[in-house]
């Protein structure tokens, strides 16, 4: 079992993995180098380890200790108990949920490996918004996509709003980064994955027209939020596919384009 400390001081050297929550470009820095995330609120805490990732401790307010027993009882990490305002000072915002777990990364896999079993996939270009890509994974993992592929420039999936906004579902879907982009998408394509280009550009067949369920591996490919996907990334996809659009709307947000896309990726496909 844990033990429970109660800490009354900010400065506290042992709350160093939760401090400046807030400082985005410090934390996407931190964490991977310090080989630490953050799962914050019950169901994502549980769902991390369940998943096998190691707790390093958790921050608990006194009233999610009793709800959080069961994990306490079951791991070895400290369990650091303090005041809600006390929290707020050391982690720069209101920490309404009550319940944060520092947890150890794992190495990334080649991203060979996730694809060898994987039959639908999804490849992300440069979306380095934290709440899209949170978005992406859980509609990935809801509606049965394989895996999940990353350029380099991608945001991280393990960053707590991305963790955050999936609802865990980062954990469920296995993914990689690609080291050379649009390069490395003949990697893709060597292992029979036929990449398909989510763009609005008319030129391109509509979801319906592509029939990409009817395929046996398919890597459908999204874009930014805004920029969509790069000159060079549309020229290395097999096909180009768009969502039909109606009442003058050009485009969708690139998490509601993703979920039905997703859709039409998955739909027929045998349960496993």
């Amino acid at each position: 079992m844990g033990e429970i400390i109660t800490v009354d001081d900010p400065a506290d050297p042992r709350l160093h993995d939760y401090t400046d929550l807030t400082d985005v470009e410090l934390r996407r820095r931190r964490e991977p180098a310090e080989g630490l995330f953050i799962a914050e609120g019950e169901k994502v805490i549980r769902r991390a380890g369940d998943a096998g990732y190691g707790m390093r401790s958790m921050l608990l307010s006194q009233k999610w200790v009793d709800v959080m027993r069961d994990v306490i009882d079951r791991s070895d990490s400290p369990v650091y108990v303090i005041e809600p305002a006390l929290a707020e000072q050391v982690t720069g915002y209101h920490v309404h949920r009550g319940a944060l777990a520092s947890m150890g990364r794992r190495p990334l896999p080649d991203p060979a490996g996730v694809l060898r079993t994987a039959r639908r996939v999804v490849v992300l270009e440069s979306v380095n918004d934290h709440t899209n890509i949170g978005a992406i994974f859980r509609s990935a993992a809801a509606l049965g996509m394989d895996a999940v592929l990353l350029s380099p420039d991608c945001a991280d999936p393990l960053y707590r709003r991305s963790v955050k906004v999936s609802m865990g579902a980062v954990f469920s879907v296995p993914y990689a980064r690609l080291e050379t982009w649009p390069k490395d998408l003949t990697t893709v394509q060597d292992l029979g994955f036929t990449v398909l280009a989510l763009t609005p550009d008319e030129r391109a067949h509509t979801l319906d027209e592509t029939a990409p369920h009817r395929m046996d591996r398919v890597a459908l490919m999204l874009g930014a939020e805004g920029t969509g996907l790069s000159p060079r990334a549309l020229s290395a996809a097999d096909t180009w596919v768009r969502i039909p659009m109606s009442h003058g709307v050009d485009s969708l947000n690139v998490g509601a384009a993703a979920a039905v896309a997703f859709y039409a990726v998955t739909a027929g496909r045998p349960q496993e």
